[in-house]
């Protein structure tokens, strides 16, 4: 039986047209493609094309198979609503004031004129944009947009088949498997004693289960992709469909989601093609989530505005970027302002908050993150390593400067190490122009009552989660001073 990508080789042998010096393409001009939008929730690169060897993921090792693997795609944010924000525009966050997670999302505030969502740039080409609700049989999820704006009409409709006959379209599709809390793969149970703990947790039981469970939502997730590309085929759709999979931010751990470090910001990402591509099957470019924009709208015909900050990854047109940056801010309750420039080998982080601990209350993480409640108590008690007390400092140093290659947990700070000097310049002036040029508008300080608004209602759904966790996992409440 042949492969799609076998039979996408024959075929382009016979209906052959260069496209940007990038693809050959099945299709002619005046026909554009569909594009399939599928962005995982909270996840990293952690699937068995990356080389992870306890997940069980064929559709999307298929997919990456027949495709293209990117293996240095990354989020301008580590939370789900200031990342998707961005790459729903092709802005950064803090550029169009929705870097604070869930941030103006009943008080009308509207995107900075000029400003458009990817959908609005398709519908005028004519498009059909749809946030799918029941991308296959069996599948009913809720169409998360999660923006930090108000915005009328990101869609036309909830599916695919409410389109006109013959209409090209574009439909998102959002699985949230792997945001907590993780239900277990009955079927394919990951095996807590295989798990290899990163040096920045405790190798305990707690954390080996939490890291087991996390994989198993990974399998699960995959089982819904196998359904929609079931689906797609079925439909006769898979030859004329580019399809995207990625995740809207790092994987929910400890240091990961809410977090700088790669476990926050480093996604997978996976491009099919319904044409033999002349790109190379594994990418090693760094990309940045905002340049899925650019890239889509050019599939599909349209020239990307000039002042949209992402790139268009696919296009020789676009210059290939040297760094990539990101930002975490409020997320729920809690205030922070971290930035980072990040090239291939190395990291730049700025703590604007240097006197707040990592571990600053919030009550989301003290109810879903086991492995935190774990820390805390191994903490008080003396019993965590030199590595995991990282996390538990009381202060943060105000620069942190990683070498990724050599060390890809990122636990050793080079920040005030004599040989990495010029590099830590280099990187730290890159950023001061970042912040700039894009006018970050971190710079300004929320408006309290947001604040106060948020600490109110995380309050409202967690404090009692919390209080049972910790009573029933024998941790002093007192560890959190600001709980009350």
């Amino acid at each position: 039986m042949e492969t799609r990508r076998q039979f996408l080789t024959k075929a382009a042998t016979a209906v052959p047209a260069l496209l940007s010096g990038a693809w050959l393409s099945l299709c002619s001009r005046s026909k554009r493609p569909n594009i399939i939008w599928i962005t995982a929730e909270d996840i990293c690169p952690d699937l068995g094309c990356y080389g992870n060897k306890l997940v069980r993921t064929p559709n999307l090792d298929r997919l990456a198979k027949e495709g293209i693997l990117y293996t240095n795609a990354f989020t301008t944010a580590p939370v789900c609503s200031a990342s998707r924000s961005a790459f729903m525009t092709g802005m950064y966050q803090t550029s169009i004031g929705a870097h604070h997670h869930r941030s103006h999302r009943d008080d009308g505030y509207r995107l900075p004129e000029g400003i458009r969502l990817v959908t609005d740039y398709l519908r005028d080409a004519g498009y059909f944009t749809c946030n799918v609700t029941n991308p296959a049989p069996g599948i009913k999820i809720g169409g998360k947009t999660d923006f930090n704006f108000t915005t009328e009409k990101p869609f036309d409709g909830m599916d695919w088949n409410q389109r006109k006959k013959g209409q090209p379209f574009f439909a998102h599709i959002n699985l949230p498997e792997t945001h907590r809390t993780f239900i277990r793969d009955e079927e394919n149970p990951t095996d807590p004693d295989k798990v290899v703990v990163p040096p920045c947790y405790p190798d305990h039981p707690v954390t080996r289960q939490d890291w087991a469970l996390y994989y198993d939502t990974i399998n699960r997730l995959d089982k819904r992709v196998g359904l929609i590309l079931k689906r797609i085929e079925d439909e006769a759709l898979l030859e004329n469909t580019v399809i995207f999979f990625f995740g809207d931010n790092g994987r929910p751990h400890v240091r990961g989601k809410q977090w700088l470090y790669d476990g926050g910001i480093h996604v997978p990402l996976i491009l099919s093609f319904p044409w033999e591509t002349d790109m190379e099957p594994v990418n090693e470019d760094l990309i940045s989530a905002i340049d899925l924009a650019p890239a889509t709208l050019r599939l599909a015909g349209i020239e990307p505005p000039a002042a949209m900050q992402g790139r268009d990854f696919l296009s020789t047109k676009d210059q290939k970027r040297e760094y990539i940056f990101a930002a975490r801010d409020r997320c729920d309750e809690t205030m922070d302002r971290i930035r980072c420039v990040r090239n291939k080998r190395h990291k730049y982080i700025r703590n604007y908050f240097p006197d707040r601990p990592y571990s600053q209350l919030n009550r989301y993480k003290e109810s879903e993150y086991v492995t935190l409640r774990l820390m805390r108590k191994l903490h008080a008690e003396g019993k965590l390593g030199p590595k995991q007390e990282l996390f538990m400092a009381e202060k943060r140093p105000p620069k942190e400067l990683y070498d990724i290659q050599n060390d890809p947990y990122e636990v050793q700070n080079l920040a005030a190490s004599p040989e990495y000097k010029i590099i830590l310049e280099q990187m730290r002036s890159t950023l001061n122009n970042w912040v700039r040029d894009t006018r970050d508008l971190g710079e300004r300080p929320e408006d309290p009552a947001i604040t106060a608004f948020y600490k109110l209602e995380m309050r409202k759904i967690y404090d009692e989660k919390i209080k049972a966790a910790y009573k029933a996992e024998n941790i002093n409440i007192e560890l959190l001073k600001d709980f009350d």
